[in-house]
């Protein structure tokens, strides 16, 4: 049955730039998004900008242009980070519209008409100073509840105490200091604290599943019990000048941002509909057997589980199916710092060469359906993600597509569905879905690195590398690497949601249209031809991670005019110098050299050295050699058994306290572009062991 699904992910605020704290949750919609429409579901996937309030109006106030010329900059920026992690919205908008203004109108209008809304005079403060009124988060001072320094004057950072301003200690103004004035001034209130509006928020909340379960007993401790009411009424106005929408029939009032920020997804989706096609009512009116779904952070739970639904429910409107609600991103155990780097812009990520598929993958490892915080180890991050997506998935593929174009013409032979490690790939499919569902990613990507760690070893107990020595046995080859292609396919299915560039990359070399989860009842036919292989993933270097840490340091410095354009040809990234050029030789020198193509039969890490891996290199009719390579920091060993490098043939033996070294295989290093690292040379298909290099 095709389920029709709408999925929002929170609107970030236009006022600055996206970091990877920000990510975790747009990563986590996005993989579950793309999830569901691999399953062959209509889901669609709607943001927005949130652009309105008092620090927008200050940001543009100070650099001289107006509002909205601030947001049409930051939207144009926040499009660009997430198209640079593959979030695949079908609609990213901003509040700021037409769409959503009318929304908001008609909401505020049927809740005057169902008596929710209350004019009422108020005290306020106001900035002397700057000669305005102040908005709760413009007013800081000591919590109420539990007596915190330096908390907002809507809700307490520490203790979780929703409150008003007034209720403040040592209040103070957050734009200029001062000591603010209490002025009286007109407000509207939405009444959640009519009963009509408890009744409602105590059933709704408790719904079996709607929420998780700590958001739903967190939001209990909020509610109080039957019959003790402890939600007050929500003031939704703001005083001029505010930058935001004006309250019909009230000049001079806005609505608060927290008003129609939420409203801003169905602005969004009114948008979307109109270039679409799509029926706005059959998603949003009361009684719609549509689904929505709200991805945010648990630190807007109260907004988006107690204020958002009873304004949907008594504006007329149905409410949230489920309201997901996830916890926040720690750097190497803390919270992210500028003064240590790890306050980490998604741009700076990019722009450092950093693959965004690295931190999907590493993001999906950590994410759970709970609200627990989730920790970016930076040194788990790169050896995980070189020894999972390099060292073992991508490196199915790579051990076996160069036969079969070599050998085969590029064409499968029939594959052997019999064997376990297929069986077991259907039998954990259906678990894996589940997992996928329910947002338990991090269990998905141990079942699927469970199945990958078979193949593997399937692809290591035939030995295709061993087999292509031995003419006689070309149908076993064939055989055992059309196999390990078909795994890998399959693979590819089950990871496509969290590595969606990856995964385009696959079906181009593997030649097959999009896949799509069904897909995996199935196999690649007899006589498939596949493209040749290319690279499908490089290794994450330490050096590319400490230049990243470098840069997000030196972001809270003055940045120097030219770095605003980027970086010049040859001009060094932090952290990573340029070698100058060498001198220049003659060609009777270089060929003094004997470079040979040699295959890397055996690879083992050398026990009390940090840098090494021993290889034994097969140079066919040269024989066999071993060699120490300072590679280690960059490669799985196992991974590179089976591969064809590069190495001097022809250097003096060296006697170290491991053995003797029998030659250089050849590696990039340093830095000329954004990626740094070591990367190991590799002869094209058709070279053999042995042939000279020249």
């Amino acid at each position: 049955m095709t389920r029709k699904i709408l999925v929002t992910s929170a609107l970030p605020y236009a006022n600055g730039a996206i970091h990877l704290g920000h990510l975790v949750e747009y990563i986590q919609t996005d993989i579950w998004v793309r999830f569901q429409k691999m399953r062959g579901h209509q889901c669609w996937y709607v943001c927005a900008d949130d652009t309105h309030g008092t620090p927008v109006m200050l940001r543009a106030e100070k650099e001289g242009i107006t509002p909205e010329e601030l947001i049409a900059r930051v939207h144009d920026e926040h499009t660009r980070d997430f198209a640079g992690f593959h979030v695949g919205f079908d609609n990213y908008y901003t509040t700021h519209s037409e769409e959503t203004r009318a929304c908001a109108n008609e909401i505020y209008a049927r809740l005057c008409a169902a008596g929710l809304i209350d004019a009422r005079t108020i005290e306020q403060y106001y900035d002397p100073l700057k000669q305005m009124f102040l908005p709760d988060r413009f007013i800081k001072g000591e919590c109420p509840k539990c007596g915190a320094h330096d908390q907002y004057g809507d809700n307490c950072e520490s203790c979780g105490s929703a409150y008003t301003a007034n209720e403040l200690k040592n209040p103070y103004s957050a734009v200029s200091g001062a000591t603010p004035e209490l002025r009286q001034s007109e407000h509207f209130f939405f009444r959640l604290s009519d009963p009509r509006c408890q009744a409602f928020l105590r059933r709704w909340t408790q719904s079996e599943g709607r929420l998780q379960n700590e958001a739903a007993n967190k939001l209990q401790e909020w509610l109080g019990e039957d019959g003790e009411s402890r939600l007050t009424d929500w003031d939704i106005s703001r005083d001029s000048p505010y930058f935001g929408f004006e309250i019909p029939n009230a000049p001079g009032k806005y609505f608060y941002v927290w008003l129609d920020a939420p409203i801003g997804y169905m602005g969004a989706f009114r948008n979307l509909c109109a270039r679409e096609g799509i029926d706005f009512d059959e998603y949003w009116h009361a009684h719609s057997s549509t689904e929505l779904y709200h991805f945010i952070g648990k630190d807007i739970l109260y907004f988006h589980a107690l204020f958002w639904p009873a304004e949907l429910a008594h504006a007329g409107y149905r409410t949230p199916s489920k309201v997901f609600a996830h916890g926040f991103l720690t750097v190497d155990g803390a919270k992210m710092s500028k003064s240590r780097g790890t306050f980490i812009t998604a741009q700076s990520y990019l722009a450092q060469g950093l693959d965004p598929e690295w931190l999907r993958y590493y993001y999906a490892t950590k994410l759970s359906g709970s609200m627990e915080d989730i920790d970016l180890n930076l040194d788990d991050f790169i050896a995980r993600v070189n020894s999972d997506l390099v060292g073992k998935f991508v490196n199915i593929a790579s051990r076996s597509a160069g036969f079969i174009v070599r050998q085969f013409a590029g064409q499968l032979c029939p594959c052997d569905e019999s064997l376990p490690v297929f069986q077991a790939i259907r039998e954990r499919q259906t678990v894996i879905a589940d997992h996928y569902e329910t947002r338990e990613f991090g269990k998905a990507i141990r079942e699927i690195m469970g199945l990958v760690d078979l193949a593997n070893q399937y692809v290591d107990s035939v030995k295709p590398w061993e087999l292509a020595r031995q003419p006689v046995r070309a149908s076993e080859l064939h055989a055992a690497c059309s196999n390990s292609l078909n795994l890998f396919r399959l693979f590819s299915i089950l990871l496509k949601p969290v590595l969606p560039a990856l995964s385009v990359k696959a079906e181009a070399f593997l030649n097959i249209a999009p896949l799509v989860w069904n897909d995996s009842r199935t196999v690649l036919a007899p006589g498939h031809a596949i493209n040749a292989y290319q690279h499908l993933l490089t290794r994450v270097d330490k050096r590319q991670v400490d230049a990243l840490l470098d840069a997000n340091r030196e972001s809270l410095s003055a940045t120097p005019p030219a770095a605003a354009a980027g970086l010049r040809a040859q001009e060094p990234v932090a952290g990573i110098a340029l070698a100058a050029p060498a001198r220049q030789i003659s060609i009777d020198e270089f060929m003094t050299v004997d470079l040979r193509v040699a295959r890397i039969s055996e690879a083992t890490p050398v026990e009390g050295a940090d840098k090494l891996l021993r290889l034994v290199l097969d140079l066919g009719p040269l024989g066999a050699r071993q060699v120490f390579a300072g590679i280690k920091a960059a490669y799985v060993p196992e991974a590179l058994v089976g591969r064809l490098t590069v190495m001097v043939a022809n250097l003096a033996p060296r006697k170290m306290k491991y053995g003797i070294s029998e030659g250089m295989v050849l590696a990039a290093s340093g830095l000329d572009g954004p990626a740094g690292g070591i990367f190991l040379l590799s002869a094209d298909a058709g070279a053999e062991p042995g042939m000279r290099v020249k």
